[in-house]
């Protein structure tokens, strides 16, 4: 069993190739369980959910065997996210914000090999993530993407270091953030050098830290070695849910490896590859399919992501 915990949301989500039309399920979470679903992983969901959305939510979840604990919210959250190039570009808003998670019921996750820690819009404490941690001795992993948003009162998001972050990052096994949250967090352009930004967080306190670079590949810190992470290569549909589906891969090959970083970053990084290529939780996955792209990013020994450090 692995648990996610971060609020599901439905999303309203245009790229330069299809659009949703009304709001379909996501949240950093929410993909994450979805993905480990379909490749065959025990999931649950922990997340706030108004009535508005919680009859399709629980028939999403069915259809896709993810077990869930839901809490009350006044509203369902959702964003709208429209992409203005293909390289992942985006502007956010918020149309609905759940409640925040106040309490977590450590039956929720005591059972799980892993807890990963996704929130969308800060809903998930300081406080519930230093007490899950002094709770549960499993892998712990943290995708700090809600953890640094807010949102200004027209609905527009923003990102913003929260004072103590450091020590909270600190307490994790693996830190993901991707290029805009490195900067957030460390101060350094990623495109730059995300190997310093690593270094920086690294310095927090966690076993890991994976930055993510969309298109150029990702870079895994464990304290002594970096470790290049090539993408796989696809016909981009929707960037949405990479980063989320990229913990889901990582975390459990990860697990099934006994900890080896190349092949979990690897099996990530195809993971990722796949949920671009579609839109929406109906998306097609399989364990399968996944190993087979993974095999050739394995192959490429030599690869180095296109950062300025690099060139």
């Amino acid at each position: 069993m692995i648990t996610a915990i971060g609020n599901p949301v439905f999303d309203f989500i245009k790229t330069q190739k299809i659009t949703t039309g009304g709001r379909v399920l996501s949240g950093c979470s929410t993909n994450a369980a979805l993905a480990l679903s379909k490749m065959g992983v025990a999931t649950r969901l922990v997340g706030a959910l108004g009535e508005d959305y919680r009859n399709k939510f629980i028939a999403d979840l069915e259809r896709h065997r993810i077990e869930y604990e839901i809490l009350p919210s006044a509203e369902t959250g959702g964003f709208s996210l429209i992409y203005y190039d293909d390289f992942g570009n985006r502007t956010l808003d918020l149309i609905g914000r759940a409640d925040n998670i106040t309490e977590i019921d450590t039956a929720w996750y005591q059972d799980s090999r892993a807890v990963l820690i996704g929130p969308i819009l800060g809903e998930v404490s300081f406080d519930s993530i230093r007490s899950i941690r002094g709770n549960f001795g499993g892998l712990f992993f943290c995708d700090p993407q809600g953890l640094l948003r807010g949102a200004h009162p027209d609905g527009r998001i923003y990102h913003e270091k929260p004072e103590g972050i450091e020590d909270i990052l600190g307490l994790f096994d693996v830190v993901k953030p991707n290029e805009l949250e490195g900067k957030v967090l460390t101060g350094i352009d990623c495109r730059e050098d995300p190997y310093e930004a690593a270094r920086i967080i690294k310095s927090w306190g966690p076993k890991l830290v994976i930055v993510t670079l969309a298109e150029l590949g990702s870079v895994i810190y464990d304290g002594s070695r970096f470790v290049d992470i090539p993408p796989y290569e696809v016909d981009l549909v929707d960037a949405t849910g990479a980063g989320d589906t990229y913990m889901a891969g990582f975390t459990k090959e990860y697990l099934e490896t006994g900890g080896d970083l190349r092949k979990a970053g690897c099996f990530a990084s195809c993971t990722s590859s796949v949920m671009i290529e579609q839109v929406g939780p109906e998306f097609f996955m399989t364990e399968e399919k996944v190993r087979e792209r993974q095999q050739k990013l394995l192959a490429m020994s030599d690869f180095k992501p296109a950062v300025s450090v690099n060139r």
